[in-house]
């Protein structure tokens, strides 16, 4: 984890230059964040991945906004966070008073067929996120599932989130693009109740589950080997994982491979921070500067490595560059993978 923390500093220091918000804007910026309250809006229940990494980023982000606002962490759960992203598009102030973390997919929900997406995520004023991620499908220890091979003829129960969320996006591509067998178990509020779940016996497993939020949570079970890894959902592997499959090494056909890579970018913003679109350009610009120094502060990445938490930042305009990527999909993939989603 040293070395990690190393490499993100300097990573992000890289970033950070000629980033720098311009003193007259940062003026601006100070005059009106002074004495205020930023609220930073969760879009899952207490006690997930999210919600931790976005209630350790909350108390340290405020010092590093010009005029040192009180940054306020509050839970907005719902449809796997699609509540809190049409919200933040159609009703939050935009006035940079407003800010939130989604699921890392949301933004992708348009494009994939989701009538309920109410935003063009272009327009959103992207801060940046915490980490890339790689998520995994897990299995209890008691379901039968050992390998991934066993999903293509045993059935798996895994507990679903919402919407978009991952938790439901990932084991309906995976069934209608692999061939696996998972039936998903929706409207569980948030991944800590779908993490009860497995142990009440509910259901056999999650797919859909970051890495990193796995070890900054339930380590444990790892070491007392209650869950299996069956398969990492990214374009790449984590180095923690070398011997489990990548999703994408497992298709058959360069459609397949299409589609899979259409699902997975988003891994890329693993943990994103948002704000409403039409935030004043000096403020939006601050917003953005201070999360990038939030992820090189000393005592945030201190605090971040006694938690577990994945620290391997991507700056706001690098998500924006990444959203406008996904959407220039090739429109017979985006429609195949929007109909895996939304079967008449």
């Amino acid at each position: 984890m040293q070395k990690l923390r190393r490499g993100v500093r300097l990573a992000v220091i890289g970033l950070s230059l000629g980033a720098q918000v311009p003193s007259a804007q940062a003026q601006d910026a100070a005059a009106f964040f002074k004495g205020r309250t930023v609220n930073m809006e969760i879009g899952y229940s207490a006690g997930g991945g999210y919600d931790v990494y976005a209630r350790t980023i909350a108390r340290f982000l405020g010092k590093h906004i010009p005029g040192a606002p009180t940054v306020l962490p509050k839970n907005m759960p719902g449809a796997g966070s699609l509540r809190l992203a049409n919200w933040l598009y159609t009703a939050a102030p935009k006035d940079g008073t407003e800010i939130g973390t989604i699921g890392r997919g949301i933004a992708f929900d348009p494009m994939l067929g989701n009538r309920n997406a109410q935003f063009d995520a272009a327009k959103f004023t992207w801060l940046g996120s915490a980490t890339d991620e790689v998520s995994v499908c897990v299995a209890w220890q008691d379901s039968g599932i050992t390998t991934f091979d066993d999903l293509y003829s045993k059935p798996m129960t895994v507990g679903g989130t919402g919407g978009g969320a991952d938790t439901d996006v990932f084991p309906q591509i995976l069934n209608a693009v692999l061939g696996t067998k998972m039936k998903v178990i929706a409207g569980y509020p948030g991944g800590n109740d779908v993490n009860l779940a497995m142990e009440r016996g509910e259901v056999q497993g999650r797919c859909g589950w970051s890495w990193s939020s796995l070890q900054s949570t339930h380590k444990d079970w790892i070491a007392q080997k209650k869950i299996v890894v069956l398969v990492q959902l990214a374009l790449s592997k984590h180095p923690d994982l070398p011997d489990v499959p990548l999703v994408t090494d497992l298709a058959k056909t360069d459609e397949q491979r299409q589609i899979l890579k259409l699902i997975f970018a988003r891994q890329v913003m693993g943990r994103p921070y948002l704000a409403p679109p039409g935030v004043p350009k000096e403020r939006a610009d601050a917003l953005r500067q201070a999360f990038l120094d939030t992820m090189q502060d000393k005592e945030f990445l201190a605090e971040a490595d006694t938690a577990q938490l994945e620290i391997k930042p991507v700056t706001g305009p690098d998500i924006e560059k990444l959203v406008g990527e996904v959407y220039q999909t090739p429109a017979d993939i985006a429609a195949k993978a929007a109909a895996v989603l939304n079967p008449k």
